[in-house]
Formats: C-alpha cells, sequence, structure tokens
C-alpha cells in the first residue's frame, strides 16, 4: 500500500511502475469528488454519489474507507482480495485514515509513506497543479502536515524527490523482478 500526502506524486510514481511492471495490479478506489479534467470513471476512480458511497460501506463492500478534503475515498474490497488470492502483486494508493483501517483488518500488508523531499516542494506541487482554489490548497497543506507526523506508522518510507528513484525503490519493496 502507498500512501502520502496530496501532491507527492502518489500516482506520478504508480504510473512510472505501471509503465514498468504492467502485470502489478492497481486497485481502483471509489470516491465521492468530481472528475479532475482527464479522469475516466473507472480508470482514476470509480466515481459515485454520496449516497452510492454510503451505502457501498455498510454493506461491507470496501477494505477501507475515509472522508479527506471535504470527499470520501474507499478501496473495494473484492477486487483486492482476488488479486492477492491469486498471487498477483497488488497496490493500493490510500490516504493515511485508510491506511490504519487496513493495518487493522490485514496486519501483513506492507504499508509504504511517500514523502516529498521538504515541506516547501510539497506546497510548490500543489500550487503548480492549478486545479483547486488557494484556500483548497491550504486545507491540503495542513492535513499534509498531520500526514507527515504519522510516518512512524508505516514500515517503509520512500522520498519522491525522484520519480524513477522513487519508482525504483518501490519495485525493490514489492519484491517484482
Amino acid at each position: 500500500m502507498l500512501s502520502g500526502p496530496s501532491g507527492v506524486g502518489k500516482g506520478s510514481v504508480i504510473a512510472v511502475v505501471r509503465r514498468r511492471h504492467p502485470d502489478v495490479w492497481l486497485s481502483v478506489s471509489v470516491t465521492t469528488r468530481s472528475p479532475r479534467p482527464g479522469e475516466t470513471d473507472g480508470v482514476q476512480y470509480h466515481f459515485v454519489s454520496p449516497e452510492e458511497f454510503a451505502a457501498m460501506a455498510e454493506r461491507g463492500d470496501l477494505l477501507e474507507h475515509a472522508s479527506y478534503a471535504g470527499n470520501s475515498y474507499g478501496t473495494p474490497r473484492a477486487p483486492v482480495q482476488e488479486q492477492l488470492a491469486a498471487g498477483r502483486p497488488a497496490l493500493l494508493e490510500i490516504e493515511l485514515q485508510g491506511a490504519r483501517q487496513v493495518r487493522q483488518s490485514m496486519p501483513e500488508a506492507q504499508l509504504v509513506f511517500l514523502k516529498p523531499p521538504s515541506f516547501e516542494e510539497l506546497t510548490r506541487r500543489l500550487k503548480g497543479r492549478g486545479t483547486e482554489a488557494p484556500e483548497r490548497v491550504l486545507e491540503r497543506l495542513q492535513l499534509a502536515m498531520t500526514e507527515m507526523a504519522a510516518e512512524p506508522e508505516f514500515d517503509v518510507a520512500v522520498v519522491n524527490d525522484d520519480l524513477e528513484h522513487a519508482a525504483d525503490r518501490l519495485v525493490e519493496l514489492m519484491k517484482i523482478t
């Protein structure tokens, strides 16, 4: 599982890993947030209504779920279990609350924390996206401070100071040859 603050580059690192190792299965999370430009339902996320999300959580269809920056996110349980049972390399991109839930329900899971080289660099990356209002960026930066303080809860930390290097490290941790 890969976690880290918003803007640290989780999606970019995962894209490099998947380009090099297409056999790595990536869980597609469910979210109540609106798609960003260029996102496709079922590819980056499964976009659902808050009501649909609540029903999935109540039925136990989600391995983990949490609210983050005003939206809900969750990992569908069945596909993860199917991949693990088949012995395939599986990768989940989740946030801190979700990582804590997975730690409780799957203690054998390896939790990897992706961190920025500095808080200043994280700030630059979030502002550079240009996809959110300044107050939303500030909210994400405040959440990032909390998330970065939780780094000791993870098995391994990887600094994303270079995409290729961070992807190499993640592949190494997944024991992919």
